[in-house]
């Protein structure tokens, strides 16, 4: 059976295993899932990311990160653009979320970016995931 989005799977394993204390979750493979997982590292909303497995049976792994207290790194993940309704942001559009505490994921022409690089670069582009 085919998934109809992917991405908004993705969001919802990290969600799932966040809120029930899980260290690690594995997500079925593809490049943009590894691309968001890597922004999400780089932010430093989620801790290893690693690809196991061959061919069909790719999985991409994810550290989850808590704080000294066991509370979540992850407040807040959210799919902002779905298949239903796409949401497109113009590059003066572009804002930060939660006065720059938190991250939006857009896709550019120029790859997966944060929000704060679509500022910088001056792009704009299809706002995918925001986390906080």
């Amino acid at each position: 059976m085919s998934m109809s989005d992917p991405i908004a799977d993705m969001i919802t394993r990290i969600r799932n295993a966040s809120r029930v204390k899980k260290t690690r979750v594995a997500i079925p493979f593809s490049k943009i899932k590894e691309t968001i997982a890597g922004i999400l590292k780089q932010q430093g909303f989620v801790g290893d990311v690693q690809v196991e497995g061959e061919l069909i049976s790719k999985r991409l792994v994810v550290g989850l990160k808590y704080g000294p207290n066991g509370e979540d790194v992850i407040h807040h993940i959210q799919r902002v653009s779905k298949p239903g309704r796409r949401i497109y942001r113009k590059r003066k559009e572009v804002k930060r979320v939660l006065s720059g505490l938190g991250v939006g994921i857009l896709s550019t022409s120029k790859g997966l970016m944060t929000d704060k690089q679509c500022r910088r670069e001056n792009v704009g582009g299809e706002y995918l995931v925001e986390v906080w």
